[in-house]
């Protein structure tokens, strides 16, 4: 039995999938809190996120993924505040490495009926723990910047200001 095995070469590069995605944050008793929610797979802690859409802006993908996945409205930024990558399981033996463009989307409302809700669980948390409860080292980092970040300026302009710097 002759069995050949390819093998991309060094030299050509397979660009990463592009997601967007969504840091969705509220003002709580003077602190930022951040949604995450359960990834339909695993079960890990997660932000919404999306492939792009036709005739949506990357920040209105990211907006929209933010009300089927996790039930929020507000208002979102128009330009990004870092990436991340991860690893999304496309089936028991596929998956592959995407990279998600954040955008913060500070939320106005939470709806109890939204398209995933009967596939996600979501909670609210502290910055700093939101931090904690993701896998992903970049997404660690965006979310530990809005909790380090809080001491003299108003929040709402800390909040922008330290997914800006992330």
């Amino acid at each position: 039995m002759n069995q050949t095995l390819a093998i991309t070469p060094l030299d050509e590069v397979i660009p990463s999938p592009l997601q967007y995605g969504a840091i969705c944050w509220r003002m709580h008793r003077g602190k930022v809190e951040v949604l995450l929610i359960s990834s339909r797979d695993t079960g890990r802690w997660v932000v919404p996120k999306g492939w792009p859409m036709d005739k949506r802006s990357p920040a209105e993908a990211a907006q929209q993924e933010a009300w089927e996945e996790a039930g929020v409205l507000g208002e979102i930024a128009e330009t990004t505040i870092g990436q991340f990558n991860y690893v999304k399981l496309l089936s028991p033996n596929r998956s592959c490495e995407c990279v998600v463009q954040v955008f913060a989307l500070r939320v106005s409302e939470m709806v109890d009926k939204f398209p995933e809700r009967k596939e996600r669980r979501r909670k609210w948390f502290a910055a700093e723990k939101a931090a904690r409860r993701v896998n992903e080292p970049q997404l660690r980092r965006l979310l530990m910047g809005l909790s380090a970040n809080f001491s003299v300026e108003p929040p709402e302009l800390m909040v922008e200001q330290a997914l800006a710097t992330a």
